[in-house]
C-alpha cells in the first residue's frame, strides 16, 4: 500500500466502518480451558481401547465442545460492558513504537522550524474531523486538509450514505497513540507517515426512525490507523503559522473557505494540493 501512496495514489479511504461489525474486534473468547481439558482427558482416557469407545462418540464430543465454546462467546461478546472492558485493555497494551523524535531530526535537517509536537496535534485534529464531518454527513470542515483525490474519494462513500438514508455514526472517541512513523523524500514530493490508535463507537442508523441497522452504540472498537501526509519538496513550515492548518489562501491572504475543488474562491489558487503545506493524502486502518 505505500507504494501507491508514495506516487499519490489512492485505493480506499478509512472513516467510520472501519471493522465491517464482525464479531471480532475486542470480543472475549477465552475460559474454556478447563471444557477442552476435560475433553482431552476423556479422548485419552478411552483411546487406549478401540473397542470402549466409537469414532462416533468422540464426534459428538467434539462437536459438544464446540458447541459450548460458541455459546461461552457468544454470551461474552453480547455483553458490551465485557467486550468494552477487553477493547480498553487491548487499546492499553498496544504501544506502537514511538519513531517521532527521528522523524523529527530527519525533517528538521532540510526544514528546521518543523515541530513534531505541533504536527502531531495538528494529525490528532484532522482525524477528529474526520469524524466528526463523517458523522455530520458534510464533507466541507476537512476540505483544507485532505488531497483532491481523497476528498472526492470520501465524498463519494458519505453520498451513498445520503442516498441510503443512513448514517454512520462514529463518536465517543479516545485517541491512545499518535506518533510520527516515518518519512521519505520522493522525487518532487515529501512523505510524511502518522500513526494513531484510537477507541470508538461506530455503527450506522436509520435516518427516518434512528434505528439501528447495524453494531451496537454501547460496544467500543480499537482502531489502529495510518495516516499519510504530502507536501512539495522545498516547503518550508512557517513558524509564524499556529500549527499547520491553512486558515488563510497563500496566493491572496483571504480567509480559507475552500470550493469542492480544493480553490480559493477569491482568487483561485489550488491550496490543497500541497505547494504550500502538509495535506492527507491517505487513511487507511492497520488492523
Amino acid at each position: 500500500m505505500l507504494i501507491g501512496l508514495l506516487t499519490c495514489t489512492f485505493a480506499f479511504g478509512d472513516v467510520g466502518n472501519q471493522n465491517r461489525y464482525s464479531s471480532g474486534g475486542g470480543g472475549y473468547d477465552g475460559g474454556d480451558g478447563d471444557i477442552s481439558g476435560l475433553i482431552y482427558f476423556l479422548i485419552g482416557l478411552f483411546s487406549g481401547d478401540p473397542n470402549s469407545i466409537s469414532v462416533a462418540v468422540i464426534v459428538a464430543i467434539c462437536l459438544l465442545y464446540f458447541w459450548i465454546k460458541g455459546k461461552r462467546a457468544k454470551k461474552n461478546n453480547s455483553d458490551s460492558s465485557f467486550v468494552n472492558e477487553q477493547v480498553q485493555n487491548q487499546a492499553n497494551s498496544s504501544n506502537p513504537f514511538d519513531n517521532s523524535a527521528m522523524v523529527a531530526a530527519q525533517i528538521q535537517a532540510i526544514d528546521p522550524a518543523f515541530s513534531a509536537d505541533k504536527f502531531i496535534g495538528f494529525a490528532r485534529e484532522v482525524f477528529m474531523t474526520i469524524q466528526a464531518a463523517w458523522t455530520a454527513k458534510d464533507w466541507k470542515p476537512i476540505r483544507p486538509f485532505e488531497s483532491e483525490a481523497l476528498f472526492n474519494t470520501h465524498k463519494q462513500q458519505l453520498d451513498e450514505y445520503i442516498r441510503l438514508g443512513k448514517t454512520n455514526v462514529v463518536e465517543k472517541i479516545g485517541i491512545k497513540h499518535c506518533s510520527l512513523h516515518s518519512f521519505q523524500q520522493d522525487g518532487d514530493k515529501e512523505v510524511l507517515v502518522v500513526w494513531l490508535n484510537a477507541v470508538m463507537r461506530d455503527y450506522v442508523i436509520d435516518d427516518a426512525t434512528k434505528k439501528v441497522l447495524e453494531s451496537d452504540p454501547n460496544r467500543d472498537w480499537f482502531m489502529q490507523y495510518e495516516m499519510v501526509f504530502n507536501r512539495k519538496a522545498g516547503v518550508k513550515t512557517d513558524p509564524g503559522r499556529n500549527g499547520n492548518a491553512i486558515t488563510n489562501c497563500p496566493n491572496c491572504g483571504a480567509p480559507t473557505e475552500i470550493t469542492s475543488s480544493g480553490q480559493c474562491p477569491y482568487c483561485g489558487s489550488v491550496v490543497t494540493n500541497g505547494e504550500h503545506d502538509w495535506v492527507l493524502t491517505d487513511i487507511h486502518s492497520r488492523n
